[in-house]
């Protein structure tokens, strides 16, 4: 009996000697994740709070290098290269730093990501790209520092950084014209070349404004293989590439089509869409 107690009271000593106290974090680790295109942009990063302090100038030192967040310096994380700000970027894992000022920030990727905080010792050659960007103030104040994608487009969109009542934006572009581009000249010259294939071409020829003429003849092409039962979705791209190259009669006759077909689905949206191209079309 005593060996069954000891034993216990053993067992009990190991639990309170592994037990720890938990507590929330002042600064809580955040991820961001954004698609521009075909590239992924990703930041990691800690999201201090203000707490009723005076952030930028106080806190936040102006005119010396700060870690853009808390803890282990923030990280961005392109999949492809990309343009920041002018300056070319090969596609990889950067630290985020920024140097404050009362007007405008400097900004810096660089390649050493290890770090708690900014480097012992800073190492220019590691400065992959840097650049100046205005200081703007917001309306509203920001209590936690968050970091964002914003205005973003096929081919570009801006690194949003935003705390107290203070905004910096970095524009970036991406390479989605060229990757797009060689998808298509990849695909389309191959043996298995689908009516998707060519619809998704004619598409993005149409919507990214690049040769009319090229659009037409694969979504053409993509009609032509689904001739027993086109799609309506098909027809109303094919409708306004059509009315793209100035021919609007033929492109009414193909959106009473796809709107035919719509009504069939139910698909009201695409009913409603060519209802108001023919009108346009017709005046």
């Amino acid at each position: 009996m005593k060996r069954i107690v000891l034993a216990a009271f053993t067992f009990a000593l190991i639990g309170m000697s592994q037990a720890q106290v938990t507590t929330p974090q002042p600064s809580t680790g955040s991820k961001m994740e954004q698609t521009v295109g075909l590239t992924n942009v990703s930041v990691s990063y800690s999201r201090p709070s203000v707490k009723g302090r005076t952030i930028f100038g106080e806190l936040v030192p102006f005119d010396q290098i700060w870690r853009t967040g808390a803890n282990q310096n923030t990280v961005v994380t392109f999949s492809d290269d990309v343009t920041f700000n002018g300056k070319k970027v090969p596609a990889g894992d950067y630290a985020l730093y920024t140097k404050p000022m009362k007007n405008a920030w400097e900004v810096y990727l660089y390649a050493d990501t290890k770090n708690w905080g900014t480097p012992e010792k800073w190492d220019d050659s590691k400065v992959v790209a840097s650049t100046k960007v205005e200081a703007k103030s917001t309306d509203m104040p920001i209590e936690l520092f968050t970091i964002l994608v914003n205005n973003t487009s096929d081919n570009d969109g801006e690194l949003l950084l935003l705390w107290e009542k203070t905004m910096v934006s970095i524009p970036f572009s991406v390479p989605t014209e060229s990757k797009t581009m060689a998808s298509i000249k990849t695909t389309l010259a191959g043996d298995n070349v689908t009516a998707n294939d060519y619809y998704a071409a004619a598409s993005y020829y149409y919507s990214s404004d690049n040769n009319i003429t090229q659009a037409k003849e694969w979504i053409d092409k993509a009609i032509d293989m689904t001739n027993e039962k086109p799609k309506f979705w098909f027809l109303r791209k094919q409708a306004l590439i059509t009315a793209k190259t100035g021919n609007k009669t033929m492109a009414i006759e193909i959106a009473k089509k796809s709107m035919e077909l719509a009504k069939e689905a139910k698909n009201m949206n695409y009913v409603n869409s060519n209802k108001a191209s023919i009108a346009e079309w017709s005046k």
